[in-house]
């Protein structure tokens, strides 16, 4: 009970993820490019989503609700880190912490599950196509989505009220650019391993187990691709389902190397490449890969591009 009594109400300080030497600046100006191109990828995406009817397919609902966490994930992180880095200001309240973590868990586990739903959606649309309407309806899909949604705000719910019931008394120095649990959890003077088994024991759940139905669903579909008797038809395919595994490998190999790595093994340098990777560049990736690369979209942007004269 001593410990809790120590507990300190001040605010975190997050050092950032950049100094302020000429080489500092140029990273910070490629990274605040790349959260801008993602910002007007996905914005750009669900706009001509809404403006376009031919767009309005359980597949292009599933990519608009990944835009959204996209957004959702880029406006958690993104403004603090250049608000701090521009003014200097590395304060952060424990409820802007708080919030901060909570996004990003519950991004990281909406998007997973998906991620999944998103690969089912391509088998029933390949192994399928004569059932696709009855399995893939609306009502089936709004649920998919719900419960996505669900399983990450209640495990966002969960990690936020275990992560602040540990008493911080030392340090409140944050050696990141955004509140994460594995930094955090390294701040606490308590002994917070029970907690980091509940958490891998998590990401068994949240990362591995969609993971598995993500495979099996692509494995499906590349059987089925192989047997096609159309060349072209083959190639597309191929082609649309290597890219969507790039972006599953890098999005499902970056949370399972963060979260189901072993405390004693991690560094604070290398918290922050691995969250860089996954916070900034993956949800970039996603627009032109699952969406502005394909024939329907693009149809889309030019005829609402003619409509605005552009």
């Amino acid at each position: 009970m001593d410990v809790w009594n120590h507990t300190s109400l001040s605010d975190f300080i997050l050092l950032g993820l950049f100094s302020y030497s000429p080489y500092d600046f140029f990273l910070f100006s490629l990274v605040l490019l790349a959260s801008a191109a993602a910002l007007a990828g996905n914005i750009l995406f669900l706009q001509l989503r809404q403006a376009d009817r031919r767009l309005h397919t359980p597949m292009y609902f599933f990519h608009s609700q990944l835009s959204i966490l996209d957004l959702t994930l880029n406006g958690t992180v993104v403004p603090k880190m250049t608000a701090s880095f521009l003014s200097g200001s590395k304060f952060i309240s424990q409820g802007g912490c708080a919030a901060q973590v909570f996004s990003v868990v519950m991004v990281g586990g909406a998007e997973c599950f998906l991620l999944a739903v998103m690969a089912y959606d391509r088998y029933v649309a390949v192994c399928h196509p004569l059932r696709y309407p009855v399995l893939m309806n609306w009502k089936t899909c709004c649920l998919m989505t719900l419960v996505s949604w669900m399983v990450g705000v209640a495990n966002s719910v969960i990690d936020v009220g275990m992560v602040f019931s540990f008493p911080y008394c030392g340090s409140l120095q944050v050696d990141h650019f955004f509140c994460e649990i594995p930094t955090l959890l390294r701040l606490s003077c308590a002994h917070t391993s029970l907690f980091q088994g509940f958490i891998y024991a998590c990401c068994v759940v949240m990362l591995l187990l969609p993971l598995g139905s993500t495979v099996a669903s692509y494995v499906r579909v590349l059987t089925a691709v192989t047997s096609m008797p159309s060349t072209e038809g083959k190639q597309k395919a191929l082609t649309t389902c290597s890219s969507h595994l790039a972006v599953v490998g890098l999005y499902y190999g970056g949370g399972i190397f963060n979260y189901m790595q072993k405390a004693s093994a991690r560094t604070p340098a290398g918290d922050r490449a691995i969250s860089t990777f996954y916070t900034i560049s993956v949800p970039r990736l996603n627009p032109l890969i699952y969406s502005l690369r394909n024939r329907e979209v693009m149809r889309a942007r030019k005829k609402v591009l003619g409509r605005w004269r552009v």
